[in-house]
């Protein structure tokens, strides 16, 4: 997600810039990229989906969700971080980022409100500084790409990230823009941004996907065990210890524990991602679409009470609804609804707001001999 990437979201999204200079070549265009992008909107498409039918029988479905949560959104951020190394602030990078990232926050948090004020009948408030739904992430993003110059200009950023994280779990902080999750996510932005190609390389080998496969294998098992523990709370980091009622030091200790296994679940999960060109690979290109959507339809399925179904329906109801999730996300990925959604996805910035490009002010030119030797002396 950068201006070395598409533009708009970066990596969610490949359209073309609409003003300004064309963005430079992505680097890492590899399949592997667009394929986790596709396997990882499919998971949030799933994790949001699982949610609506938990009850007191759903114990195994439960456990699938912890751990898809234990990894899902630390490799969407970590994924973030990676392809946001080259933002620096220049005017044509602030611009993609309004118009991929804050744009479409905006528009989507006010289609929200009128969704949520059709369907529930409640007041309608566009509130743009307390994000609706799983619209934190855009807001979220927006914070960790403007702060990326400050962490590409200290030392151990992903060590001062993680205190801060930690900080921020042990305090008090409002929940305006999202900003315990933009805190305590930081971290696996922070380490993206300190990602090379070639610490990806090492995932892709035959001896990291054994490893791999025990790794969720266990960590299944352990969550089946512990299910329905560990809360919402602790894996969507948005609350902090007070909330969780926990101490301090066990706070900071179980969290510390989170990160560890998350990153040996976001590893054990890139090093499983197929490598070469699939069908899924150009839809992992555009996830930008299915992200922002789905969650609408969401909300008018639980309006209409489809859930309930799906419920009532034992683990037949909860296989056909995984398997709808995943269409849904594939549909909402296709070039038709691609275009009809276009203008929300990916807006245009307003000609009238882009700088005209300022002609080059030409060099005096020395009229003495000794302003030419000194010219030519430099």
């Amino acid at each position: 997600m950068s201006d070395s990437c598409p533009p708009t979201l970066g990596w969610m999204t490949s359209s073309t810039p609409h003003h300004g200079p064309p963005a430079p070549p992505a680097p890492d265009r590899r399949p592997f990229f667009d394929n986790a992008k596709f396997l990882l909107i499919v998971l949030v498409a799933l994790g949001h989906s699982w949610e609506q039918v938990f009850s007191p029988h759903t114990h195994g479905l439960r456990a699938v969700h912890n751990l898809v949560y234990g990894f899902h959104m630390p490799a969407f951020i970590l994924l973030s971080g990676y392809f946001s190394r080259s933002f620096t602030g220049r005017p044509d990078q602030i611009r993609r980022l309004l118009t991929g990232v804050l744009a479409p926050y905006l528009i989507f948090e006010t289609l929200y409100s009128l969704v949520y004020h059709w369907l529930r009948g409640t007041e309608l408030a566009i509130t743009p500084t307390s994000p609706t739904y799983l619209l934190w992430f855009l807001i979220a993003l927006f914070v960790w790409r403007l702060s990326t110059p400050i962490w590409n200009a200290v030392r151990h950023p992903v060590a001062i990230a993680v205190v801060v994280s930690l900080a921020a779990g042990t305090t008090v902080i409002g929940e305006d823009l999202a900003l315990p999750r933009v805190l305590m996510f930081l971290p696996w932005f922070v380490l993206g941004l300190r990602l090379r190609p070639e610490h990806f390389a090492r995932l892709r080998t035959r001896t990291a996907r054994r490893i791999a496969v025990p790794v969720f294998v266990g960590a299944l098992a352990l969550a089946y065990r512990l299910s329905p523990a560990p809360s919402d709370d602790w894996l969507s980091m948005d609350v902090g210890n007070g909330a969780l009622h926990v101490s301090p030091v066990r706070y900071l200790l179980l969290r510390l524990a989170l990160f560890a296994v998350g990153a040996l679940l976001v590893g054990s999960f890139l090093a499983l991602v197929p490598g070469r060109r699939m069908w899924i690979t150009a839809l992992g290109a555009v996830t930008l679409y299915p992200y922002l959507l789905h969650g609408i339809l969401i909300r008018v399925a639980q309006h209409y009470g489809y859930f309930r179904v799906v419920r009532e329906s034992g683990l037949a109801g909860q296989l056909v609804l995984s398997g709808l999730a995943v269409g849904v996300v594939v549909l909402l990925s296709t070039p038709p609804v691609r275009a009809l959604a276009r203008p929300l996805v990916e807006p245009r910035l307003p000609g009238w707001l882009v700088p005209r490009p300022q002609a080059p002010v030409p060099a005096p030119v020395p009229k003495t001999a000794a302003g030419r030797e000194k010219t030519l002396a430099r």
